[in-house]
């Protein structure tokens, strides 16, 4: 063979060589709709308007910080494009923004849109066209179903659980209690009481004397607590948004009523509620946590908080830094931040669903220290320890254990 020859298959190789590596690394590269070389469409929708508005700050701080991640570099390179509609917390009104996310705005997927009516009311849409809905802001208990809904994710504790460790501290401290109930008349507030009449038992029909249903529409819910009063419940648990529970605490204090007061998680911001509705009316009352209270002099310098106020300071400093929905919101966009590394560039629909199926043991700084993020194929609830709290003062202070709520005892 000539030198030029030689030289011309000596090229050929090389080529065929470069050709195939570079196919190689493109074929590497899956992406499904909503995802690019360069960007990553996240759809979210949120009750910016309505009854449940005060939870809206939860949207405008995930939107602050997927804007740090963007002026960090995004992630693997891709930006991330935030789309954020408002629902009013109307289930109809989710449904037309999902389809909007969905189909026009060709989202790769819907994250932590809010409640547990809308996200009920666009759940078998969601499925149906295979696209997440990932860590929805809910802890209703029927986002823990991969068999029958594999597309549906919750994050935070599920609500059945909390109330059932509410019921086993009203059976120990005081088992014939007289409880009265007042729950938000949806899917939400209903599944607390189931978790609460299971973790009774038996004792439930006895001790249980009212159970009364508000309307997100209602404008007050005072007349409910003059009547538990009236009936000498001496337990009061407190099923409700942020404006209800200040309300009912406010009338409580007014008429001078004072249960053994629980109040369930997804409403114990100092600066939504228990500010509004008075430090001094509110001393005493019983919730739940799996996330460090920012209001809580223990946790001033405290790694995480500390990054989680710099965040604030220069991502979103007109935050109330007193709400601590806001540091919810953060988290969970930490944890969405952490799965879609994890996906690397295979940004396809399945498998961001297999890489939020497959958290070991992930701690982020918002978190109570011990409280870790698990999922599997089969457990789709990342979060299921808690520990219990009471309000002094102007924050919560915890006490007992962490309590692993799918234990039963």
């Amino acid at each position: 063979m000539s030198f030029v020859a030689r030289r011309l298959a000596a090229f050929s190789t090389a080529m065929i060589l470069l050709a195939s590596a570079g196919s190689s690394a493109i074929a590497q590269k899956k992406y499904d709709t909503g995802a690019t070389d360069t960007e990553i469409k996240i759809g979210n929708i949120m009750p910016y308007s309505g009854p449940a508005s005060a939870y809206g700050v939860i949207g405008k701080s995930e939107a602050a910080y997927f804007q740090k991640i963007n002026a960090e570099g995004g992630i693997n390179g891709r930006q991330i494009t935030f789309i954020s509609y408002d629902d009013g917390y109307s289930p109809s009104k989710a449904v037309e923004q999902a389809r909007k996310l969905v189909e026009s705005d060709e989202a790769l997927l819907i994250f932590q849109s809010l409640g547990t009516p809308s996200n009920t009311a666009i759940q078998k849409y969601m499925n149906a066209k295979k696209v997440p809905q990932l860590f929805v802001a809910s802890g209703a208990t029927k986002w823990n179903d991969p068999q029958n809904f594999p597309w549906s994710m919750g994050w935070q504790p599920n609500y059945q659980n909390e109330a059932r460790i509410y019921a086993r501290y009203i059976l120990k401290e005081k088992p014939n209690g007289r409880i009265a109930v007042l729950y938000q008349n949806d899917d939400y507030g209903k599944d607390y009481l189931k978790g609460l009449k299971d973790g009774l038992g038996e004792k439930a029909a006895s001790m249980i004397i009212v159970e009364d249903a508000y309307e997100v529409t209602d404008p007050t819910i005072d007349s409910h607590i003059v009547k538990m009063k009236s009936l000498n419940a001496d337990v009061f648990v407190d099923i409700s948004g942020p404006k209800f529970a200040a309300q009912a605490i406010r009338k409580m204090a007014e008429i001078g009523w004072k249960p053994l007061h629980f109040l369930n998680n997804t409403t114990v911001s100092v600066g939504a509620v228990m500010k509004p509705a008075g430090f001094d009316a509110s001393q005493g009352i019983i919730s739940s946590a799996y996330l460090k209270d920012p209001t809580d002099p223990q946790w001033k310098d405290d790694p995480g908080i500390r990054t989680w106020n710099e965040f604030l300071d220069k991502y979103y400093p007109e935050a109330n830094r007193l709400d601590s929905v806001i540091l919810y919101g953060y988290t969970i966009a930490q944890t969405l931040e952490h799965v879609l590394r994890a996906c690397g560039d295979d940004l396809t629909r399945e498998n961001v669903m297999k890489q939020a199926a497959s958290l070991r043991g992930l701690e982020l700084g918002g978190l109570l220290p011990g409280i870790k993020i698990n999922t599997s194929a089969t457990d789709f609830a990342p979060i299921s320890q808690v520990q219990l709290m009471r309000f002094r003062g102007e924050s919560w202070e915890r006490f007992g254990d962490i309590i692993d709520g799918d234990a039963s005892d």
